[in-house]
């Protein structure tokens, strides 16, 4: 799959107005950022202010540490495909519902992954979670376990936004956790796509990558 691949999926997402989201004064569907063709797909829950702004998912303060934790396990944002459960930014940047993100993944998501095909999805936080697993479950407890959505390996992980509001000794064991998460999702996938190259020599700014879609998008 290629960027000009996606464009008819993408053509459709950007005049989505299937629900109320999109009239929560935010300036219309995110899409996703990184490489459709990697195997290894990322899904986050909705996007924030800065996510709006740029129209990709996690370039704000958690994409500058979802970036971190990639590089740390040999992973660069333009080697793997980020996407989000919910693609219109919630008023006050609210974490959205778990009615919310089942609506807008059933739209847009499940047909991303089938275009996608991801060999292993990363789910970040709670709502993302609760999607592929199927029911109501903590995460906290189930992260860092395995299970399947559609034949494809699935790891649930706690969201950057989660952890940027915890502090001490509760942030340091998070933080790690995490890692090691990120470790076997990546090393599965690289089991999975031996021939894949999932690290650029530096990671790459995404602000100034998606600097003319920002300037396209517009209250």
């Amino acid at each position: 799959m290629t960027n000009e691949e996606m464009k008819p999926w993408l053509d459709t997402l950007m005049t989505c107005e299937a629900c109320h989201l999109r009239h929560e004064g935010n300036r219309g569907p995110t899409r996703y950022s990184g490489d459709p063709a990697s195997p290894l797909m990322f899904v986050g829950e909705g996007p924030g202010g800065v996510e709006d702004e740029f129209g990709v998912p996690l370039v704000g303060p958690s994409g500058k540490l979802l970036d971190k934790a990639l590089w740390s396990v040999g992973l660069t944002r333009d080697h793997v495909y980020v996407t989000n459960i919910v693609k219109c930014r919630p008023k006050g940047n609210r974490t959205p519902t778990l009615e919310e993100g089942k609506f807008c993944a059933n739209i847009h998501l499940a047909k991303e992954i089938k275009l996608i095909q991801p060999k292993v999805i990363v789910c970040l936080g709670k709502v993302a979670f609760q999607y592929f697993y199927g029911h109501t479950a903590s995460i906290m407890r189930n992260r860092g376990k395995w299970f399947d959505y559609n034949e494809i390996p699935v790891i649930p992980t706690y969201h950057p936004a989660f952890l940027l509001r915890q502090t001490g000794h509760e942030l340091v064991e998070s933080k790690w956790q995490v890692y090691y998460d990120f470790k076997a999702a990546a090393e599965k996938a690289a089991a999975a796509s031996p021939d894949y190259i999932f690290k650029s020599d530096t990671p790459p700014n995404l602000l100034d990558e998606y600097k003319e879609l920002k300037n396209q998008r517009h209250f």
